[in-house]
Formats: structure tokens, sequence, C-alpha cells
């Protein structure tokens, strides 16, 4: 007959609790570039004043590591049903601090409480399926170099295409990422971004490459070494 093992919250508070506050997560919310999840609120004020993450330390951003960040709906559903009372506890909270703040502008029957939880529902739902496509665009070529600097097309054969756009705020790091993902490499793999020669920062933005790199030597694309 099987045993059945009782666990208790405490044993998964290092997994559901917020790297900052200390306390459960609410709204929790994952730094894409490095897979910490922070609570939103706090994640928030701590990047307006660094581009870092708290917990590891690496550059999140350039500019902007608000773009970095995806709600986890999942996570947070998981948390109420370990934690009993906290879901009613925060909606508790959410209520007086807008009645506090005298944000209650309207009696209608859903309340304004309502309509701003739905509203940032909507905000975020919108910010994850949009997938910057409304930021500036921009085209690059990918060639594919053995680093003996010898052409290498033989070897990537899962890259039918070397012309890819994307959103100007994209990094160097989110290309590698999608290169070993695309070309199913092996962890161990060593790759790099290369433009007009030189090894391109993971933090380097498309922009920014364009701006420094790019425009001024007159060429186009960026190459990869494998």
């Amino acid at each position: 007959m099987t045993s059945h093992r009782k666990h208790l919250v405490r044993d998964f508070n290092h997994f559901i609790t917020c790297y900052i506050c200390k306390g459960y997560l609410i709204k929790p919310t994952t730094v894409t570039e490095c897979l910490h999840t922070f609570c939103k609120s706090c994640i928030v004020q701590h990047f307006e004043d660094s581009n870092d993450c708290p917990k590891c330390g690496i550059q999140v951003h350039e500019t902007n590591p608000l773009e970095m960040l995806r709600l986890d709906n999942t996570l947070e559903e998981v948390i109420f049903k370990l934690v009993p009372g906290l879901r009613e506890k925060e909606q508790q909270q959410e209520i007086e601090f807008w009645r506090r703040n005298k944000l209650k502008e309207s009696p209608d029957e859903d309340g304004p409480i309502c309509k701003k939880a739905r509203l940032d529902e909507d905000d975020d739902v919108k910010c994850d399926r949009d997938y910057h496509r409304s930021d500036p665009q921009i085209a690059i070529c990918l060639d594919c170099l053995r680093n003996n600097g010898q052409m290498g097309e033989n070897i990537v054969k899962g890259l039918m295409k070397k012309f890819i756009r994307c959103s100007t705020r994209v990094t160097v790091g989110t290309i590698k990422k999608f290169l070993s993902l695309k070309l199913k490499l092996p962890s161990s793999y060593e790759l790099d971004v290369l433009c007009n020669g030189e090894i391109m920062g993971k933090d380097h933005t498309m922009e920014f490459i364009y701006m420094t790199r790019w425009r001024l030597r007159g060429e186009n694309g960026c190459r990869g070494p494998f």
C-alpha cells in the first residue's frame, strides 16, 4: 500500500515567494532574459532605478527592461491554491487601496475595481500578443560562418531563409537564442553574432548595432560563426 506524504506550504516557500519583498508572489512576473520571477509591483519599481535583475545581477535590457517582463498566470493560480485565503486577502487590499486613493468614480454594478482588473488583464494580454509588431522594424541578413572563416551553409540545414525581420529593440542575446532553437544546437555549442567582423555583445540591440556599426560601414547583415 502506497503511503501519501503530506507537505507543508512552507516547504514550497522558496518557489512562491518574491526575492524583493519576501512575501508571496502577487501577479508573478518573470524576467524573460534570466527567468527569475518577482511580484509585478516589486520588479516594476526596481526597474525604475536599475536595468539589472535584482536576483542574479545580469543586465535585462540596455534601455527598457520592462519590455522583458511577462506575467505568469499559471504560477499565480498555483500560489492561490497553495495558500488559503491569499486571493481574497489581496482582492480586499486592492479594494481598500483604490478606496483610499478615491479612484471610485461610478456606481456601476461591476464597480471600478472590476473594471480596473479587466483593463489590466487586457493590457497584459495585448502586450503578450503584440510581439513588438508596433515597434520600428529592421531586416537583417544572417550568414553562417565556420570558426576558420569559411562559409558553413552545409551545417545550417534548419535555417531555410537567412533574412529575418524583427523589432529594433531585439537584442543579440535574443537572436542567439532564436538561432539555437531554430537550428536545434546543443547547449555546449558556441555561437557568436558578428557585424562587419566584430563580435556583438549579447545586450546590444539591433538599433544600437545599426547606428554604431552597420550604418557607418555601409554593409548590411550580421554574421554568426559556429
